[in-house]
């Protein structure tokens, strides 16, 4: 599966999907970026089952700096909405899998529970 170019317009519909969804925050002229992109294509012709997209930081300057993007490329990992993996630098082809196969492993219902969990102590916090 090709990746797909996301922006202002289709980014929060996409990554608060259902699915896995990687981001690649990305530039024409950043070097690394260039060395990073046929690694992230090269994956996800690998896992059909997971989501690849790219959001160019240039043509999307405002998505860009709402999503806190401070160096690229950056790599983010959704699934099912929840922000699960972010971190700048390019990554060599294993870290990537490794990065992949973690996602794909994360037991969701443990994490809405925490999520859960979180947001019940934030609302007592509030009420306190």
């Amino acid at each position: 599966m090709a990746t797909i170019d996301l922006t202002q317009d289709n980014f929060i519909d996409t990554v608060t999907g259902e699915g896995i969804h990687f981001v690649d925050f990305w530039a024409s002229w950043c070097g690394p970026c260039q060395q990073f992109a046929p690694v992230y294509e090269a994956a996800s012709e690998e896992h059909p089952d997971v989501k690849f997209t790219k959001v160019d930081t240039e043509a999307n300057q405002q998505l860009s700096a709402q999503m806190g993007i401070q160096s690229i490329p950056t790599l983010m990992a959704f699934r099912d909405g929840v922000l699960l993996f972010q971190q700048a630098g390019a990554l060599p082809a294993p870290a990537l899998a490794q990065v992949i196969d973690a996602v794909k492993q994360v037991d969701m219902d443990e994490v809405r529970a925490e999520i859960a969990k979180q947001q019940s102590g934030e609302a007592d916090g509030a009420q306190v």
